[in-house]
């Protein structure tokens, strides 16, 4: 199966760190992420540039509306991700848990829906 590792992060929380913390933290999960590559488990990862860099756009009734930053109003923001393999939820939380991120702000993990049997059952 495989799993979204949503990282989502609070730029106050990681202001905090100690000088050097973010950059040995870094440097962990890139040393961690090579070896889940290695072995199978990790499919792509991905970082994304800040939250204020992001425009959101909603559709309501025929209006469209476009803000600038993320939607969510939450002190969290969308940081990156890791599209992960794993046998079962089980499996995919304790490779989330070796990346160190959920102490400045959360880990989301997420099922990925087969999109080829969505696909098939539209009739697409």
């Amino acid at each position: 199966m495989k799993f979204l590792v949503m990282i989502h992060t609070d730029d106050d929380l990681v202001a905090e760190l100690p000088e050097g913390e973010f950059d040995r933290l870094m440097k962990g999960c890139f040393e961690k992420a090579d070896e889940l590559r290695s072995a199978g488990k990790l499919l792509d990862s991905q970082q994304l540039e800040h939250g204020s860099t992001a425009r959101t756009l909603r559709q309501r009734e025929g209006r469209l509306s476009i803000t600038d930053g993320p939607f969510s109003e939450a002190k969290e923001v969308f940081a990156g991700f890791n599209l992960i393999e794993a046998a079962d939820m089980d499996e995919a939380m304790e490779i989330a848990r070796q990346f160190p991120w959920a102490q400045t702000g959360h880990i989301e993990i997420r099922p990925v829906r087969d999109m080829n049997a969505v696909r098939e059952r539209v009739g697409a």
